[in-house]
């Protein structure tokens, strides 16, 4: 099976150490990820203003998808990195494919680029690829490191799950543990704490960054007090507030945590041996060298 990978707007400009890693894994349990460069905005900016522009871009990136598909002689499904791209074009696949009308009208806007979309492209996070495309005995059959001494805590963050309805069951929206059972079968050592479904903060950081930076240090304090050595996430968003937020939260609350931030590729191509070029671990904000120093010669 081929996938469009969907990088978004947020990774190519901020989180190219998410891309880097996802590649990685993906070569290394036999997913293969397409690039369609002719992809635009997924959509999510513009949802609550303009839901129809909302949906044209949605439309028009799935029809990409679907082109692509029938140019290799493929079904292409979608795989995406960041949350929020997810959430955005798997609802609006979920509407297209199941209001004709809404397709149509869809599809009267995206003939100007010579495309058109049947409805039949699905969209699924990298997580869930993992674990629904995978078998669990592939991942845990190219780790090479033993991570059993890494204590981890994960952020799932708003829009993995969400809206739950068009996720067909997958993972329990109310108690999430597909990240984790990832991060187990990578052998970490996996941390629960009160706040896990809390939201990271990031979305009133543009009209009330103090409001923002208070949220996520409430939950940075949670896992400092849970013992979590590092903070796995699937979201750039989450990331940017996590990771490039997390000095600036400590300065403004007066308090010390210096809590690496790891994509969970990251953590999973750690696992499968790759370098700290190859994960990008040098571009994270809080250091991570001294953490992993122990995996590395």
């Amino acid at each position: 099976m081929n996938y469009a990978l969907f990088l978004g707007c947020t990774i190519p400009a901020r989180s190219r150490n998410y891309e880097m890693s996802a590649r990685r894994v993906a070569e290394k349990v036999g997913l293969s990820l397409v690039d369609v460069e002719e992809f635009v905005c997924c959509g999510f900016p513009a949802k609550n203003s303009d839901r129809e522009f909302s949906e044209t871009l949605g439309g028009y990136n799935l029809a990409l998808a679907q082109q692509r598909g029938m140019d290799i002689c493929v079904l292409c499904s979608i795989c995406v990195l960041c949350s929020s791209c997810a959430s955005a074009l798997t609802e609006t696949a979920h509407r297209l494919s199941s209001d004709p009308r809404a397709r149509d009208r869809v599809n009267g806007r995206i003939a100007a680029a010579g495309l058109r979309y049947d409805g039949d492209v699905r969209v699924r996070h990298f997580a869930r690829l993992l674990l629904e495309d995978v078998a669990p005995e592939t991942i845990t059959s190219r780790c090479e490191r033993d991570l059993t001494d890494l204590r981890v805590a994960v952020h799932y963050g708003c829009h993995y799950l969400k809206p739950s309805e068009i996720y067909d069951g997958f993972d329990d929206v109310e108690a999430p543990d597909s990240v984790e059972a990832l991060l187990r079968l990578a052998g970490v050592d996996v941390v629960d704490y009160p706040s896990k479904k809390m939201c990271c903060g990031g979305p009133v950081l543009p009209v009330d960054e103090k409001l923002a930076l208070a949220v996520a240090h409430e939950k940075l304090t949670q896992l400092r007090d849970a013992g979590a050595e590092a903070l796995c996430l699937v979201c750039p968003f989450c990331s940017v507030m996590y990771d490039g937020n997390q000095k600036g939260i400590e300065s403004e609350f007066d308090e010390s945590y210096g809590l690496p931030v790891l994509y969970l590729t990251q953590i999973l191509g750690l696992a499968m041996g790759f370098g700290r070029k190859e994960l990008g671990l040098n571009m994270n904000v809080v250091k991570t060298k001294k953490l992993l120093a122990r995996y590395f010669e």
